[in-house]
């Protein structure tokens, strides 16, 4: 007979299973010692009857909550591949929620190597950034070099300076200034990649733990 319970009901006891299963095993005698002149088996201190009876129910016990365990994973990850959830940037089953929420912290078999986003935003930071100082570093030796060629213009003579106005310095310094190149308009993209983030790992938070407190599993 099946029975049906919330997705946020067979979540908590699936963790619990795992817990129990493990405290289960650990605390189980499966194998013990006996000689022929004693009654009781070496470890368990117990009659080998007896023991064997504990050890037949361990076991038992044991593979029905594996069991119970395997029959309640497998409705959830059924669940969660049907039932759909919407976000402000478009729909998703939720197992692709959680996957998407996994790999945007930087979670699950890929770890860090599969937050493509974060590492789009680490390189446009860090580009944007060093082009940047590179601009400022090139413009003020520009200044400091026009600086010197005002200085030596002005330092000669009324008729050498009517001939080589301060004119020719300003062209230098508009020829040879650095200026960025950002086509793609850097800062916005961080901003946008940023704000998608944080909208998406909400969102994705929320419409997870409303689907799992709304959406109920059959366990056969």
């Amino acid at each position: 007979m099946s029975e049906k319970m919330l997705v946020t009901q067979a979540l908590d006891e699936r963790d619990l299973l795992v817990k129990k299963i493990a405290d289960k095993i650990a605390k189980a005698s499966f194998v013990d010692t006996i000689k022929p002149n004693e009654d009781k088996v070496y470890a368990k201190r117990i009659g080998k009857e007896e023991y064997a009876k504990e050890a037949e129910s361990a076991y038992q016990q044991i593979v029905d909550l594996i069991d119970r365990f395997q029959k309640i994973d497998a409705a959830i990850v059924d669940s969660n591949a049907r039932t759909k959830i919407t976000t402000s940037y478009g729909e998703f089953t939720v197992a692709g929620a959680i996957s998407l929420r996994s790999r945007l912290r930087g979670l699950g078999a890929y770890e860090g190597e599969a937050d493509f986003e974060g590492k789009l935003q680490d390189k446009l930071c860090s580009e944007y950034s060093e082009r940047v100082r590179f601009c400022d570093m090139k413009n003020s030796q520009l200044q400091s070099t026009a600086e010197n060629m005002r200085m030596s213009i002005l330092g000669k003579d009324s008729k050498t300076r009517d001939e080589k106005p301060l004119g020719v310095v300003d062209a230098y310094v508009k020829e040879n200034t650095t200026e960025l190149v950002d086509p793609l308009d850097v800062k916005k993209k961080m901003e946008a990649l940023e704000e998608k983030r944080n909208t998406l790992l909400t969102e994705l938070d929320t419409q997870i733990k409303v689907s799992n407190a709304t959406t109920f599993v059959e366990i056969g």
